[in-house]
């Protein structure tokens, strides 16, 4: 990948291959950190992926030796001139990046992230926020706020939904890094991998899926983020009703009659 090297050069890079759109954060001499453009313009590409029936899947990586440092705190430093000290921009700022880790998981394409070199707070927060997760050996991840007296607040709410929750305080307490093996022990990636792989190894999972129903794949991711907010029963009769409804259609029929047939499936995503 050649870095782009323009002032103006747009923080993301957009790709697309064989049902599969790769979004590369370009931000390296900032670590990729999340500005308020790149929150802006990476929000927007997934509401333009969401809507294209072309894409299957969705590969997220990252410019230069970072994957993403988090919030940019030299853009966020600067509003404390603001009359109010900056306090309506930083609630602002914390919805509008909010909004944006919702949308990956909205997304009815999975979101796989391909990590290499660091993920710290926000950066953290968008690798557990994605479906799945890849990392480099090199990988390391953290959630630093404590040490400069501004807790991962937002990174929280992601970390606590993929790590068990002493694990996930663990790593909100005492801020340490975690490298990639460490990672992959606490449920925050799926796989490691040697460095300068996690992009290529992402890129064969999201074909992987990207060969599967799109409905059957967006039906289920759907189903999966709901019914973890529920209780045990609740969840259940969810999941029934949706199980049911995915059966009558047009791909799972064919799915399960070219079982039966001992034949390769043509799905028409319907």
């Amino acid at each position: 990948m050649n870095a782009h090297t323009g002032l103006d050069a747009p923080p993301l890079r957009r790709s697309d291959a064989d049902g599969v759109c790769t979004l590369v954060l370009d931000r390296p001499r900032a670590r990729n950190a999340l500005s308020d453009a790149t929150i802006a313009l990476l929000h927007e590409t997934l509401g333009a992926v969401a809507a294209d029936r072309s894409v299957r899947c969705v590969v997220l990586a990252a410019e230069g030796p970072a994957f993403c440092a988090g919030h940019d705190l030299k853009e966020m430093t600067a509003r404390r001139a603001d009359a109010d000290r900056g306090r309506a921009y930083f609630e602002d700022l914390m919805r509008r990046c909010s909004a944006m880790m919702q949308a990956i998981v909205a997304l009815p394409q999975p979101v796989i992230a391909a990590v290499e070199g660091v993920a710290t707070a926000a950066g953290c927060q968008l690798v557990a926020t994605c479906d799945l997760a890849v990392a480099g050996e090199g990988a390391r991840f953290a959630t630093p706020g404590v040490h400069i007296g501004l807790f991962c607040s937002t990174p929280m709410v992601a970390l606590s939904r993929n790590l068990a929750p002493k694990h996930a305080m663990e790593m909100l307490l005492l801020a340490e890094p975690v490298d990639a093996r460490e990672a992959y022990r606490l449920s925050l990636v799926n796989r490691v991998v040697p460095a300068g792989e996690a992009l290529a190894t992402a890129d064969a999972l999201a074909r992987s899926i990207a060969g599967r129903s799109t409905l059957t794949v967006a039906t289920g991711k759907r189903a999966f983020y709901r019914q973890a907010e529920m209780g045990l029963s609740e969840a259940y009769d969810y999941a029934a009703r949706v199980m049911a409804q995915n059966m009558m259609a047009r791909d799972a029929e064919e799915g399960i009659n070219a079982f039966v047939e001992k034949r390769p499936p043509a799905w028409e995503d319907r």
